[in-house]
């Protein structure tokens, strides 16, 4: 059975968008098809024929790629799981596969990367994610996407011949049998590409099946239709959040692989404001790198995942690890929970004071701003025709001075509850 013990409650998770495409500083897959991933956009950001788009497989030779330093970034940001493309929708595959020869084994590089990456990302104490796309644009059994097959439509896309697409069932079981069964403990599987066919065309049951064959405890995604343990909504957060698990998956500028012509970047205070909201929904964040293609994570991404790191250090409690604040509390930004230690996120700069309502105050045992442990000035309020019964807690407002701002990303108020009041 999947263990998701460690994926509830993990905050931020950090998504690695990389294959050779990334020499010619454009996103990965969507330029074969000739579309656009950012959403309302419709326009592709770079115009490839389908040859130019494979035509990098022969010089990918990243020699500035370190997956040592990369995982121990991914540690030093604060994330508690890391997942690596091993092969997006255009086929291409960053570890050593007997089942395509288009792979980075067969490149100037040739080492394999996911072997590499896997290794450092467990030894930071991370867990392990794989991004595995359902669909393969090069194979020719999918069939293989062409230039006479744009515009695309993925709900009008070519179907194969039955035998055809049971040789291409098979390649994706024997893929994944690789990937589970060649690298030690695989922690998620972030399937992708579902939209071009059915639950039924691709077998998902089987797929996870096999999946549980081979690594029962493997945490699999809502993009194995059918079959996800949890929802993936993508770069934008949901107005409502989903049942169950969830994670929001996020890019730090607009794409997702490495272009440079792309410099819309958010603040590490936006990134921290996601993380934050995802969290007070009860889901994580899953938040994007783009390595160039000699393998080196961009100096911007760098620089915003150790200044979101930092910020984790000091206020990290209240994001890891935590569950969100149900019943009746009212507060006019994101509420976490730790045990018996609320935890109050100023995403807006307050006035005078912080309210917060519904709460059991005769309880209230310190209020104090995280990271600093600075005790706050407060006193509290109980409607007072509110009937009060024994063993019940008597909720009513808090009412909290405004602390000044430090500078952090995002100021944390604390509060501490005991026993009965």
């Amino acid at each position: 059975m999947a263990d998701l013990s460690w994926f509830t409650g993990a905050g931020l998770g950090l998504f690695v968008h990389w294959d050779h495409a990334s020499q010619q500083g454009v996103e990965i897959s969507w330029p074969l098809v000739g579309r656009s991933i950012i959403p309302g956009r419709a326009e592709p950001e770079d115009h490839l024929t389908v040859a130019q788009y494979h035509s990098t497989a022969d010089t990918f030779d990243p020699q500035r790629w370190d997956a040592k330093a990369l995982a121990r970034l991914a540690r030093e940001s604060g994330a508690r799981y890391v997942v690596l493309t091993v092969r997006h929708h255009a086929g291409y595959s960053m570890y050593h596969t007997r089942f395509s020869d288009y792979s980075v084994e067969h490149s100037p590089f040739q080492r394999d990367i996911t072997r590499e990456f896997v290794e450092a990302v467990r030894a930071e104490g991370l867990r392990v994610g794989l991004y595995y796309s359902l669909p393969d644009w090069r194979h020719p059994d999918y069939p293989a996407f062409t230039d006479d097959d744009r515009p695309y439509a993925s709900e009008s896309y070519r179907r194969p011949a039955p035998e055809a697409w049971h040789r291409y069932i098979q390649y994706l079981r024997d893929q994944l049998t690789e990937l589970l069964t060649g690298y030690g403990p695989i922690d998620l599987l972030w399937f992708d590409g579902e939209w071009e066919r059915t639950p039924v065309e691709w077998r998902a049951a089987e797929l996870r099946r096999l999946i549980a064959e081979l690594q029962p405890a493997t945490v699999v995604n809502d993009r194995l239709p059918d079959q996800g343990d949890y929802s993936t909504p993508e770069q934008g957060l949901p107005v409502s959040p989903p049942d169950g698990p969830w994670e929001l998956c996020l890019t730090m500028s607009e794409a997702w692989a490495y272009r440079p012509a792309d410099t819309n970047y958010k603040s590490a205070r936006r990134l921290a404001r996601y993380l934050v909201e995802t969290v007070a929904r009860g889901g994580n964040l899953l938040l994007n790198v783009g390595p160039t293609g000699d393998g080196a994570v961009p100096d911007t991404e760098v620089a915003l995942l150790r200044e979101l790191g930092a910020w984790i250090d000091t206020h990290g409690e209240s994001v890891i690890g935590v569950e969100p604040v149900g019943g009746a509390v009212d507060f006019y930004g994101p509420l976490t929970r730790r045990g018996e230690r609320l935890y109050l996120h100023l995403l807006l700069r307050p006035v005078e004071e912080v309210v917060v309502r519904g709460i059991p105050v005769r309880r209230i045992r310190a209020v104090t701003l995280l990271g600093s442990d600075t005790p706050l000035a407060h006193q509290t309020n109980i409607e007072v025709h509110q009937e009060e019964h024994r063993g019940e807690d008597a909720l009513g407002e808090l009412l909290i001075a405004a602390p000044q701002p430090t500078g952090a990303l995002v100021d944390v108020i604390a509060i501490d509850l005991g026993g009965e009041g």
